[in-house]
């Protein structure tokens, strides 16, 4: 009989993250503020193994002319469901991601992850002013 030491979870790397979902569509209004939020986020703590929860706020300005297709983003963020990745990796992957995908340097990304060990974690990665 295994031993709890000798039971882990398995989990993917970095590279399993996929921003070809990543798809846009052209938006000629670079002063029109546009933020997208989910509570769906999950991927895995490389550390623990066990999932991390989080609730994502994206928000920027599509001054590349270009918004974030969100079936596409769905699918781009069910990539990230067993990976082992940081919250705050996680965060900055995230933004780079979707800076590069949307052209645009007004961009903020904010995870709020669940509670995990009685300590609450929130990242913030760019910004929009």
């Amino acid at each position: 009989m295994a031993k709890a030491e000798d039971k882990y979870f398995k989990f993917k790397g970095e590279e399993e993250i996929n921003p070809d979902f990543l798809e846009t569509f052209s938006f000629d209004s670079p002063n029109q503020y546009i933020m997208t939020e989910t509570d769906e986020f999950s991927a895995v703590c490389p550390f623990s193994g066990l999932p991390d929860l989080a609730y994502i706020k994206i928000e920027y300005y599509p001054t590349g002319g270009k918004c974030i297709e969100l079936k596409s983003l769905k699918y781009y963020f069910v990539s990230f469901r067993n990976v082992g990745i940081y919250q705050e990796g996680a965060t900055k992957r995230i933004y780079d991601d979707l800076k590069s995908a949307l052209d645009t340097e007004k961009i903020q990304i904010t995870t709020v992850y669940n509670t995990r060990g009685g300590f609450n974690t929130t990242c913030i990665e760019g910004t929009i002013d």
